[in-house]
């Protein structure tokens, strides 16, 4: 009975069968065939069945040592014989879609409120926010903590070479750039004559030779001081404009601005730090005693402390007023006296002998400042300049607009912040945009037929009432003109104006004394009087201010363009300001070229009070923003702060300046005790008030029971 082995192959084709553990007949030849030569597919037999079926024909024993189901048995590959036929057989193919293999499934935990599930789902929602409710006290709760275990960390170390870093430097200078650049043109040129001088000298004489030698060198020279001149010209010209492309540069300016604004800082810092009321930080002397330095110290304080005691009692006796109660007196035994000290001034040479005619707070941003220049007179008058200071750099202005006459008047708007309005001695009004890189003004009062005929001397910004009708709700520009109008521009695509008052002239109430002769009738040469300022009401804007040319305060109304609500007077010269107190709303204070100031209340047509502490014109004057009894004035001889809670009569503290200079207006710092006074030689002094006991009783019968007293005596 013949026997039959298999043999079993791997994937690389390797013999891997295995070698029985025992055979009966050693030297009997077992013949071998390889499995696949004859294997036959049942289609529904078992993998055992098929391997039985090829190991073992019909009547002989399998082999156990070779009945291996696990095996991998390789068949041989049969090359299969194609014939015609089968090529032109039809095949049918049919493709079918495999199934869907998901790699990352991340179930959603957001359902439709349309779904199956969501009644569901809300109602399990419910109950876990009830749970979450009634969980604090609740004693079937229990709070446990687990510990999460977190990767151990692991430090990761890369070996590389060593970075070895040289410092190299070379020196070039403009000769040896002339040499690399022109080295090759000069070569052609020298070979050249070299070759015409070798040809000329072999058909002449030795003393023609001499000659020619001669001549040549001189050409050579010629034309080489030809080229290094011509070199240098066009090296020089290149360099300028690679000088120029650096300067006029969008980045270079950007780097300036950010380097003067570092420097500027460093060296304003302790005023500046002042000025924001921050403590001022002193770098302590380095001394080789330091025993010494300290009682040094501890002396000069001694007997500064010693100093200022004495100053309070040699001044308190002329700080306090007898008419003022006893318990407003109490604090000026505890205090230092006030005073002025200069911090810097904003100057530069575009400002130098120009006027500060005008000053104005930016409403965004406090710390930008608008300063017009121009003169008030009309003998002095030349161009005029605008210029937006900034903290960060005093010795600069941030932008400069040129005005072809003297600025008269400026502010900045509420709504936009970025617009400045701009009135000029001609009645020209324009309006600049500062976020703008241009100095060209975006509106102009001079396309518009009702523009102004006489100096603008003051403009404001005004934000009407909400009760007012919708077209008057935007913001507006108010102006007063020494042509007699205070008109209301409207700012759109052009400037838009309507008349809010014509002031007019009041008649003479002069009497003829006795024996004198009948008066003949004065004929005016102009209805209207010259406006020169105006303040709306804090608390209700449909009512403001005007005063005039003629020493007069007009109250209007701006339903009214005719008629006068009350007519103030007391002055006896030009009306330069009229200022509403801010707490104490039913008083104002106004300013005259009559060398006074006058507090009046708007139910007395006479003043209340009159402060004379000079005998020259006082310009300007403003409240303080924080205390309803303390204002600041300027007259062309100094400055002074009043505090009516201390003294009706007299500054509690001034501050005079160079007699050829004269004060010409004042603002009051936003949130500091700064007060900024601009006069005649283009500088604008920037002051802190020290010392100042500013009372906190913003009550709006608080100045009346102050001042009560002095009007009863």
């Amino acid at each position: 009975m013949e026997e039959y082995a298999v043999r079993v192959f791997d994937d690389e084709g390797k013999d891997v069968t295995p070698h029985p553990l025992f055979h009966s007949d050693p030297d009997a030849a077992v013949p071998r065939r390889t499995c696949g030569s004859s294997s036959i597919s049942k289609p529904n037999a078992s993998p055992m069945e098929s391997m039985l079926d090829e190991t073992v024909e019909p009547g002989s024993q399998g082999d156990p040592a070779v009945s291996l189901s696990d095996v991998q048995v390789r068949p041989e590959e049969i090359k299969e014989q194609l014939t015609e036929e089968d090529l032109d057989r039809r095949v049918d193919i049919y493709l079918t879609d495999t199934e869907t293999i998901w790699m990352l499934d991340m179930p959603s935990v957001v359902a439709s409120v349309e779904s199956e599930d969501a009644g569901r789902i809300l109602e399990r929602n419910k109950i876990y926010v009830d749970i979450c409710k009634n969980r604090p006290g609740n004693d079937r709760f229990a709070e446990k903590m687990m510990q999460t275990i977190n990767g151990a960390a692991k430090n990761k170390e890369v070996q590389c070479d060593k970075i070895v870093m040289e410092d190299k430097g070379v020196v070039v200078t403009s000769w040896d750039l002339y040499d690399s650049f022109n080295v090759s043109e000069i070569e052609p040129a020298s070979k050249g004559e070299a070759t015409n001088g070798k040809s000329s000298t072999s058909h002449t004489t030795k003393k023609h030779d001499q000659t020619a030698s001669v001549t040549s060198a001189r050409g050579n020279i010629t034309s080489v001081t030809t080229l290094e001149s011509a070199a240098l010209a066009r090296t020089h010209k290149k360099e300028k404009n690679h000088f120029e492309a650096i300067l006029t540069s969008e980045k270079f300016q950007q780097d300036l601005f950010f380097m003067e604004r570092v420097l500027m800082e460093n060296i304003f810092q302790p005023k500046l730090a002042a000025y924001r009321q921050f403590p001022v930080l002193i770098d302590p002397p380095v001394t080789s005693d330091s025993a010494g330095t300290v009682v040094a110290v501890k002396e000069a304080k001694q007997e500064e402390h010693d100093k200022g005691k004495k100053d309070k009692e040699e001044q308190k006796e002329a700080l306090i007023d007898p008419s003022i109660p006893s318990d407003l007196n109490k604090p000026m035994e505890e205090t230092v006296p006030p005073s002025l000290e200069q911090l810097w001034s904003y100057t530069c040479d575009l400002t130098q002998g120009l006027n500060v005619s005008s000053m104005a707070w930016n409403k965004v941003n406090p710390d930008l400042l608008a300063v017009g220049y121009g003169a008030f007179d009309f003998k002095e008058q030349k161009k005029g300049l605008a210029c937006c200071w900034s903290l960060k750099n005093p010795m600069w202005p941030e932008h400069i607009f040129q005005c072809e006459h003297g600025v008269t008047a400026l502010d900045f708007s509420m709504a936009s912040p970025n617009l400045l309005a701009v009135g000029t001695y001609s009645g020209t009004i324009t309006i600049h945009n500062v976020q703008s890189c241009t100095t060209t003004a975006i509106l102009n009062s001079r396309d518009s037929s009702e523009s102004h005929t006489g100096p603008v001397w003051q403009l404001k910004w005004l934000e009407q009432d909400s009760n007012t009708a919708e077209d008057d709700k935007r913001e507006r520009l108010i102006s007063v003109s020494a042509d007699g109008r205070l008109t209301k521009w409207l700012v759109q695509k052009e400037l838009n104006c309507t008349d809010l008052m014509k002031i007019k002239r009041a008649g003479s109430e002069k009497k003829n004394l006795p024996r004198e002769k009948e008066r003949k009738s004065v004929v005016l040469i102009s209805r209207q009087a010259a406006g020169m300022c105006f303040d709306f009401h804090p608390k209700d804007t449909n009512f403001y201010l005007a005063g005039t040319e003629e020493g007069l305060i007009h109250k209007c109304s701006c339903s009214y363009d005719q008629q006068f609500l009350e007519t103030y007077k007391g002055h006896k010269g030009p009306v330069y300001k009229v200022a509403w107190n801010p707490f104490s709303t039913d008083m104002f204070l106004s300013c005259s070229a009559d060398w006074s100031i006058k507090l009046w209340h708007q139910n007395s047509q006479t003043p209340i009070l009159t402060f004379s502490s000079t005998t020259t014109v006082v310009h300007d004057i403003m409240w303080s923003p924080k205390s309803v009894f303390i204002f600041a004035a300027v007259n062309e001889s100094r400055v002074e702060i009043w505090d009516l809670s201390v003294s009706i009569l007299d500054p509690v503290t001034t501050h005079s300046g160079n007699p050829e200079v004269k004060f010409t207006s004042v603002l009051f710092a936003k949130n500091t005790d700064c007060l900024l006074v601009g006069d005649s030689r283009g500088e604008v002094s920037v002051f802190e008030l020290q010392n100042l006991a500013a009372s906190s009783s913003t009550k709006v019968d608080a100045l009346y029971d102050v001042i009560s007293p002095a009007l009863t005596t």
